[in-house]
């Protein structure tokens, strides 16, 4: 699917909440996504190529959440996923990118208030390069799903990268592309930051 670029804003008024959007085809789509005060931590991520029926039951070939139109839990891999963790320790955000459960479409999340300028983005279509082992329809897994072994998921808590997890840090450098890459993967801002999330940058 050649999917065009689709954005949305976070504006914080700031329990957890789980947020999929459907990519469509159209270049002109934002929209701003005003999250409840009190909400701690989130995950956002693309769904591609999906099919609903009128009662909201279908399937998507990337990011499915069970078949359901209204997404109740997380999305399957392979899928791009933006994260945050609001007003934490000290009252900071905690934002990134992951790819730990693959990727289905480049994105970029970054701040656009309170001074804090320092955006992540992960541009490139790993798609098209991605390994043998780990192509998977629509996308491309984290060898951690593909494997599920402690070398891959740090099931044990201790791990280090491999190589298919330099494969995604190759190509996104500040993603997370293993369980355990949070000295180069997490990023900060004051809390009370509004935020943009942009799939296909």
């Amino acid at each position: 699917m050649n999917v065009s670029c689709f954005g949305f804003r976070i504006l914080v008024d700031f329990a957890s909440l789980v947020i999929a959007l459907s990519i469509t085809k159209r270049k002109d789509y934002n929209k701003n996504l005003n999250v409840k005060p009190g909400t701690k931590m989130a995950r956002i991520w693309s769904r591609t190529n999906c099919a609903f029926d009128k009662s909201g039951r279908g399937r998507c070939q990337t990011g499915d959440c069970g078949g359901l139109l209204q997404c109740q839990a997380y999305g399957s891999p392979p899928n791009t996923l933006a994260e945050y963790a609001l007003n934490q320790f000290g009252n900071k955000d905690f934002f990134d990118i992951s790819l730990v459960d693959g990727f289905n479409v480049p994105m970029e999340f970054s701040p656009t208030s309170n001074g804090c300028t320092r955006g992540i983005k992960c541009a490139q279509d790993i798609k098209t390069q991605c390994p043998n082992e780990l192509k998977a329809p629509g996308g491309c897994h984290n060898p951690c799903t593909v494997y599920k072994t402690d070398k891959y998921c740090c099931n044990s808590g201790r791990c280090g990268p491999t190589n298919l997890s330099k494969f995604f840090k190759d190509r996104c450098r500040d993603a997370y592309s293993y369980p355990k890459d949070d000295p180069t993967s997490t990023f900060t801002c004051p809390g009370g930051t509004n935020y943009k999330v942009v799939f296909c940058p």
